[in-house]
C-alpha cells in the first residue's frame, strides 16, 4: 500500500500534518495507517543530528521500518526530515520495488518560523539553535520535476491539507513506471544477469581502490562508464555492498534494454546515494 513521505525543516509542522493524514485515512478508508518517525525510535535529535554516522544510522533504521510496514493493505506515513534528495531517491526505489504509489508532503516554512516554533516546544523536545540552523542550511528542497519528489504537495502554515488530492495520488495512481531508459524484459537473459553482477562488482572494486589515493570532492573515472563518481565522502565495503544489492534488486525488476548502460546507471545511483 502507499507511502506518504513528509518533508520539511525541523519544526515545520510535519508531525501535526502526519497526524491529520492518519486521522483522515483511518476514518475514510478503514485501513490501518502506520506512522514511522524519529519519535517512534526514541532518538535524541540533538545528539543524532550532530553526528553524521548516527544520522545515517537513523535514516537506515527508518527506511528499514518503512520497508517492513509496506504491504498490500496498509498506509505508511514517514514522518521525518527527509531533507536529503539522495535519501528520497532511495525511498523512491523502495516503493518501486514494492510496486506501490507514493507522494511527498512538503511542509514549507521559513527558517525564522521554524526557529519560533522550536522555542515553543517543551525544553526536552527542542533542537539546539546550532543543530536547527545546520539542518536548515543542509536542507535540499523537493522539486516536482524529479520523479522521486512527485506527486508533490507543498503545504504552508495557513493551508488546509488537500486530503482528496492526496488520496487520489496514492489510490488512483499506478505505481511508478519504469524509467524511460529501461524496458521490461524476461529475466531469463543469462547475459543480462551476468553483466549486471560483473559490472557492479567491478565498479565497487574501482571505488574502493580509488579511495586509497583520492580525497572528498575528487571525480573518479570508472572503466566502462561515461559518468564519473563524485567522492563526497568515504564508503566502506559493507555500505558499497548494500548499495549494490539495492541497485541489483531494483534493476532486476526493470532491466535495461541496453546492457552497455548498466555501468552509467550504477554510477548515477551511487552518486545519489552518497549525499
Amino acid at each position: 500500500m502507499p507511502l506518504i513521505i513528509m518533508c520539511g525543516h525541523p519544526c515545520s509542522g510535519k508531525t501535526r500534518r502526519a497526524q491529520e493524514l492518519k486521522d483522515y485515512f483511518t476514518e475514510k478508508t478503514g485501513r490501518k495507517v502506520y506512522t514511522v518517525g524519529d519519535e517512534g525510535l526514541g532518538v535524541d535529535r540533538n545528539s543524532v543530528y550532530a553526528d553524521s554516522q548516527s544520522e545515517k544510522n537513523l535514516r537506515g533504521a527508518l527506511r528499514s521500518e518503512v520497508e517492513r510496514k509496506l504491504n498490500k493493505d496498509d498506509i505508511v506515513i514517514l514522518d521525518s526530515l527527509n531533507y536529503i534528495k539522495g535519501y528520497r531517491y532511495e525511498l523512491f526505489c523502495l516503493v518501486k520495488h514494492a510496486q506501490t504509489p507514493h507522494c511527498l508532503v512538503f511542509c514549507l516554512t521559513s527558517a525564522d518560523l521554524s526557529s519560533e516554533w522550536n522555542k515553543e516546544r517543551e525544553v526536552d523536545c527542542q533542537y539546539t539553535q546550532e543543530i536547527l540552523d545546520a539542518l536548515i542550511l543542509r536542507f535540499e528542497a523537493p522539486d516536482s520535476r524529479n520523479r522521486w519528489d512527485s506527486p508533490l504537495f507543498t503545504i504552508q502554515k495557513e493551508d488546509t491539507l488537500p486530503f482528496e488530492a492526496i488520496s487520489d495520488a496514492i489510490f488512483k495512481r499506478k505505481a511508478p513506471p519504469p524509467n524511460q531508459s529501461t524496458q521490461s524484459q524476461p529475466l531469463s537473459s543469462t547475459n543480462f544477469l551476468y553483466e549486471l553482477d560483473k559490472v557492479t562488482q567491478d565498479i565497487l572494486l574501482a571505488v574502493l581502490d580509488s579511495q586509497k589515493t583520492s580525497v572528498p570532492g575528487d571525480l573518479v573515472v570508472i572503466p566502462g562508464a561515461t559518468e564519473k563518481i563524485e567522492l563526497t565522502r568515504s564508503l566502506n565495503m559493507a555500505e558499497l555492498r548494500k548499495l549494490r544489492r539495492q541497485f541489483i534488486s531494483y534493476t532486476k525488476m526493470h532491466p535495461t534494454e541496453n546492457i552497455g548502460q548498466i555501468a552509467n546507471m550504477f554510477v548515477q545511483y551511487l552518486n545519489k546515494s552518497m549525499h
